[in-house]
């Protein structure tokens, strides 16, 4: 009877130390506004604008999907296009999503991080691929950039070894031509603007401001689809976008919107 009960007790302990990844719920806004207080406020308003400098804060964000890698340094730019252009999700480079949009994600999920030892060891098991639910955020940003590890952290998700998708619209009332993108991530990243792949970047790198520049284009006048995926292994995970003109001046002449 004793030994019965102490394998009831593990198995018990096993359900509630390792909750059913798969029926993972989507929190209320309540529960999110609290969460990320102090780096992301949820959206409430049809339209923003670029702050002042033009980086544009406000984007639809999905919960990380996990991509365990221990070391940054396999992001190679043949490694970092393979990993994001996996088709996750339907749609992914195509569709708009709602706040609180579920995708159903078949991803390694990784066991919870030990937070005394700061990172996951090398030698951490994964326990194999699972199907799992995540969620779309709409988000505002409370600074510059989208501190992506926090909003994993602090939404008890999975922050190292993943890759992040965002998506959001710029709304022109006219064509503004010969802009370029300007991107900063850590660590790979990829950038869409309506559908074209405008940049890449690889590597071992910090988030430093207009790291990467597109090539020039057009923000057409009406609605304009940005796309972003970052990818991390170990350490922060963070992106800034901004368009600026021919002389690296900040382009602020339109309104961000979600749909």
């Amino acid at each position: 009877m004793r030994k019965t009960i102490t394998i009831l007790s593990f198995a018990l302990m096993a359900i509630l130390c390792c909750p059913d990844a798969s029926a993972q719920k989507n929190p209320s806004q309540k529960e999110i506004a609290a969460a990320l207080q102090g780096y992301f406020t949820p959206v409430k308003t049809p339209a923003a604008r670029p702050d002042d400098r033009g980086f544009i804060r406000r984007w639809l964000l999905l919960d990380p999907i996990s991509v365990p890698n221990r070391t940054n340094r396999v992001f190679t730019d043949s490694y970092t296009r393979e990993s994001i252009l996996h088709e996750w999700f339907p749609g992914q480079l195509s569709k708009i999503p709602k706040d609180g949009e579920r995708e159903r994600v078949e991803m390694e999920v990784q066991p919870p991080v030990n937070l005394t030892a700061g990172r996951p060891a090398a030698d951490t098991p994964v326990p194999g691929l699972r199907k799992v639910n995540l969620y779309w955020h709409a988000l505002d940003s409370d600074v510059f950039f989208q501190k992506l590890f926090r909003m994993a952290a602090n939404l008890g998700n999975t922050r190292y070894g993943v890759l992040f998708w965002g998506v959001t619209i710029v709304n022109c009332e006219e064509d503004i031509e010969n802009v370029r993108l300007a991107i900063g991530a850590n660590n790979a990243a990829m950038f869409w603007v309506n559908g074209e792949e405008l940049i890449l970047v690889s590597g071992d790198r910090h988030m430093n401001i207009d790291n990467a520049l597109s090539k020039r284009i057009t923000l057409k006048k009406g609605r304009n689809v940005i796309r972003a995926a970052v990818m991390n292994g170990p350490g922060m995970s963070e992106f800034c976008a901004r368009f600026v003109d021919e002389e690296g001046r900040p382009v602020t002449n339109f309104t961000v919107t979600l749909e």
